[in-house]
């Protein structure tokens, strides 16, 4: 149900036709956290076709927003055709009336570049359209692996750890003058394909000038906010204490309670029965010393970024161990079960796919856009049907080139947009030695139907034969997934 593609895949966005190239940003290298992003393209311009496309159509399946199609903003994962995987958020037509203004701050946040950030790619301004392409981040959000776990809870050196990498994606955007970040709490933090914890570039956007714009619960606001309805950097960090609050009690406390329980000394109370044994008592301390001074109602006596960076830094623990051992996955890259066709995908056995695919015929076909034009009615009806005979008449005999003219003629006519007929040539073109085409095929295929395995497989199969293995292994991932769940239905 989605566009999941390799980790090293978002590191070459191309420059299509249709958008403004913006210069890259001059970045110098930190050298205290060396967070700087390397390799990304630099921040373009994107038309509302190339992300319509790339999220097959703004598909309900592609949501990836906490409040689904309901939320104000919808955000959805897509591909764009480069294979690069994107997050879109696109917003409501009345948060941003001036298109100069949008485009002013998109470039500005897209000009950041560190690997502490989930970055900003670009952006699409037409008509009443405001959308912002950022990277993927496949892993789920903070929230999700803090107070929705399913299999274990969140480490506590990998809670340390999500804490020193947010305050130093503080500390580069400071450093850069986005001091500003909006509405900071755990579903704005990302964890990435190795499952490190990243933080998202949309929360640097801000609706007007003026900074008016942040929306949380008022028991987690900074109390500067509710007096002035203005962010300040102060404001920021206060924000930060609510999340390390967070991060020590599994839960999402409001900040008067927590200051209660730490002035009467309950921190026990306050603190994660899950990390029973997993620090020491100095060492919880330290933390929840470091949430309070977050949380002073004086905004002037909370620490900086650069503050929390050095105060956090001390209390790392198992420094060398990655992200994703951290977080109870053995190896990020790890086999994964695969069903008999995945398997089948994997060894790119094009013959057992041929098999499968005349098996399963047109069924899936149901519920795709195959309404008829009034073409229908005319000549071209029967070029239609003629086209499609000869195509699967070609496709069963193994005359794969004969299936592919037949196909592209279905195709060409345009009274009918079929899946199958996609995915059937698709897998023509891979043993007619065209990868690329066959990639494109099944990815038409995939825009047609968004939850259909067999596009996602015929892609992996493409990107076994292009060599783009790590890519080939996401799709692989993504068609077995949903394989099973129509399994299940």
């Amino acid at each position: 149900m989605g566009c999941n593609f390799s980790k090293y895949s978002t590191c070459c966005c191309s420059t299509e036709q249709g958008g403004v190239q913006v210069p890259e940003a001059n970045i110098e290298e930190n050298e205290d956290n060396n967070v700087e992003g390397n390799g990304l393209a630099s921040f373009r311009e994107y038309t509302i076709d190339q992300l319509r496309k790339a999220t097959s159509g703004f598909a309900i399946e592609n949501i990836v927003s906490e409040h689904g199609e309901k939320a104000p903003n919808v955000v959805y994962k897509g591909k764009l055709e480069n294979q690069v995987r994107i997050a879109v958020k696109r917003f409501n037509k009345s948060n941003w009336p001036d298109a100069h203004q949008f485009l002013e701050e998109a470039r500005a946040v897209g000009q950041l570049r560190s690997q502490r950030l989930a970055n900003l790619l670009g952006c699409c301004c037409e008509g009443d359209e405001r959308l912002l392409v950022s990277e993927y981040m496949s892993n789920d959000t903070l929230a999700k692996h803090l107070f929705h776990w399913e299999t274990q809870p969140m480490k506590w050196a990998m809670r340390l750890r999500v804490a020193l990498y947010l305050a130093q994606a503080l500390e580069y955007c400071t450093s850069k003058g986005r001091a500003l970040y909006h509405d900071l709490n755990a579903y704005r933090v990302l964890f990435d394909d190795d499952f490190n914890p990243k933080l998202s570039c949309f929360g640097l956007m801000k609706n007007s000038r003026d900074g008016k714009s942040y929306s949380t619960n008022l028991a987690f606001t900074p109390p500067e906010y509710l007096r002035t309805g203005r962010v300040t950097p102060e404001s920021v960090t206060y924000s930060f204490g609510t999340l390390l609050l967070d991060l020590l009690s599994g839960k999402h406390i409001p900040p008067s309670h927590a200051l209660d329980l730490i002035r009467d000394r309950n921190l026990q109370s306050l603190t994660d029965s899950c990390l029973e044994g997993q620090f020491s008592d100095d060492e919880g301390t330290e933390l929840v010393r470091l949430a309070s001074r977050c949380l002073q109602s004086e905004p002037r006596e909370r620490p900086n970024p650069k503050s929390l960076v050095t105060a956090l830094i001390p209390l790392q623990k198992d420094s060398e161990v990655p992200s994703h051992v951290l977080m109870g996955i053995p190896d990020g890259s790890a086999a994964f079960p695969l069903t008999p066709l995945g398997e089948a995908c994997l060894r790119m056995d094009l013959t057992s796919i041929h098999e499968v695919l005349e098996k399963i015929g047109y069924k899936d076909d149901e519920g795709a856009a195959t309404e008829l034009s009034f073409q229908m009615w005319t000549n071209q009806m029967q070029q239609t049907i003629d086209s499609k005979k000869k195509g699967d008449s070609a496709f069963r005999v193994k005359d794969f080139k004969t299936a592919i003219e037949g196909y592209t003629q279905f195709i060409e006519v345009g009274s009918m947009v079929s899946p199958t007929i996609y995915a059937r040539r698709s897998l023509s073109y891979l043993i007619n030695n065209m990868p690329n085409e066959a990639l494109g095929d099944a990815m038409q295929a995939q825009m047609i139907s968004p939850v259909w395995y067999i596009a996602f497989y015929l892609q992996a199969v493409a990107l076994l034969a292009l060599g783009k293995e790590n890519d080939a292994q996401v799709a692989l991932k993504e068609g077995s997934s949903l394989e099973a769940k129509n399994s299940t239905n």
